[in-house]
């Protein structure tokens, strides 16, 4: 059930790893090789979401259960609606029935989709009947999950009008948004972004083509954080990566500059070093833009002895769990003096990291992954630790790789 996690004998990292492909890029790309066959992916995650992805848009079962994957219930929620005589129910794990989907669900009726609770109003799981969407316009408030905007940008093009969608008051995790473009205008398809109006033009069919994704951004976080916490010197090479990537989590590059990690490209090679440069007492972060670094940085500041405010968190409260508790909870345990809000976090200067400690991981993958570079402070434990597979199934194997040391107490 537990991971028994331990840093290398020295602190002087080295290593190449290939990380998996993007998840998010993945997902989109899924939806839009459904609609379009002759795209081919190569590179494709290995994440259980990507996977969970693959099977529920090969089916011809009338429940489709997506488990814990959030995007895949967004991205299918509008599939199925907008494909003509399908009916499905889609549900998913006891958390996923507690997850919001209300803003997207009320936007596919708007356009004329036939989706019903079968539970909670307002969440999964969802009875979905198929039809033409005829309606061409739609309105939602832009302060909300950007899965919810794009997938509905993912079936435009095979809308008989297209889409237009007007999006109300500021923008959360518009790298995304524009990711979801990008794929978009990559594949032949006409979709643009003029202030707070998303256009994306009726597109009957693309030309075959190999997409290859990008390995995941998100994923890298975690060695990021490695380096930070490592003696200077330290190096790692991390493929495949391009300097024009359309993932918004590339910010990365910058986010951690301060924290003594330098980023350069070799062709398609990510290059991280560890610097001499003085470290900031406090760092002043707002992550609205790019919320899933979010647990990364708080966890890194905290075994750097770093203070830190971050802000620009709402969309972590419906995630897999409650991160910015989750959070709260585990940093506490570790020696951490920290407060949340519903939308930010707030770090003081610590002293050390507390032995032994568990760390819950709340069938969270992001929680287990942001707390590993910990194990170059002190030992820990990782409850669940195979909950990873969500998104970076090869994790804990990577991390050996480079000098960590991994002992299963139980199995996981």
């Amino acid at each position: 059930m537990k991971l028994h996690l331990q840093g290398p004998m020295t602190r002087h990292i080295k290593g190449s790893l290939r990380i998996t492909g993007s998840k998010s890029e993945s997902n989109r790309l899924l939806i839009l090789q459904a609609l379009f066959p002759g795209i081919r992916i190569e590179n494709m995650s290995n994440s259980d979401d990507s996977r969970v992805m693959q099977r529920a848009l090969s089916t011809r079962e009338q429940l489709v259960d997506i488990h814990h994957a959030g995007t895949a219930m967004r991205f299918l929620t509008a599939y199925f609606a907008s494909r003509e005589g399908v009916e499905v129910v889609l549900t998913g794990s006891e958390r996923m029935k507690q997850r919001p989907i209300q803003i997207l669900v009320e936007a596919l009726n708007d356009l004329g989709a036939s989706v019903s609770y079968l539970e909670e109003p307002g969440c999964p799981p969802l009875h979905i009947e198929g039809k033409k969407l005829k309606h061409a316009s739609v309105e939602l408030p832009a302060d909300v999950s950007s899965q919810y905007i794009s997938a509905l940008l993912l079936i435009a093009p095979s809308l008989p009008e297209g889409l237009r969608i007007h999006l109300k008051g500021h923008i959360t995790s518009l790298p995304y948004i524009k990711m979801t473009l990008g794929l978009l205008n990559r594949l032949g398809i006409r979709a643009e972004m003029q202030e707070q109006t998303l256009s994306v033009y009726h597109t009957p069919e693309v030309t075959d083509q190999i997409c290859v994704v990008e390995s995941d951004w998100s994923s890298a976080s975690y060695y990021f954080s490695i380096l930070a916490l490592s003696e200077p010197g330290s190096r790692l090479r991390l493929s495949a990566y391009r300097e024009d990537s359309l993932q918004g989590d590339r910010v990365l590059c910058e986010l951690f500059k301060s924290l003594g990690v330098r980023s350069e490209f070799d062709a398609d090679t990510l290059v991280l070093s560890r610097t001499e440069q003085a470290l900031p007492p406090r760092l002043d972060l707002d992550l609205v833009q790019a919320p899933d670094l979010a647990q990364t940085l708080a966890v890194c500041c905290f075994g750097m002895g770093i203070s830190c405010d971050i802000k620009g968190l709402h969309t972590l409260k419906i995630k897999e769990t409650d991160r910015l508790e989750a959070l709260r909870t585990e940093l506490t345990k570790l020696g951490a003096q920290i407060r949340v809000t519903n939308h930010s976090l707030h770090l003081e200067k610590s002293e050390g990291c507390n032995p032994g400690i568990t760390v819950e991981t709340y069938n969270d993958h992001r929680m287990a992954m942001a707390f590993a570079p910990l194990a170059l402070k002190t030992n820990l434990f990782i409850k669940d630790a195979g909950v990873v597979s969500k998104s970076y199934p090869g994790f804990w194997e990577d991390l050996e790789h480079i000098g960590f040391k991994t002992e299963a107490v139980g199995s996981y």
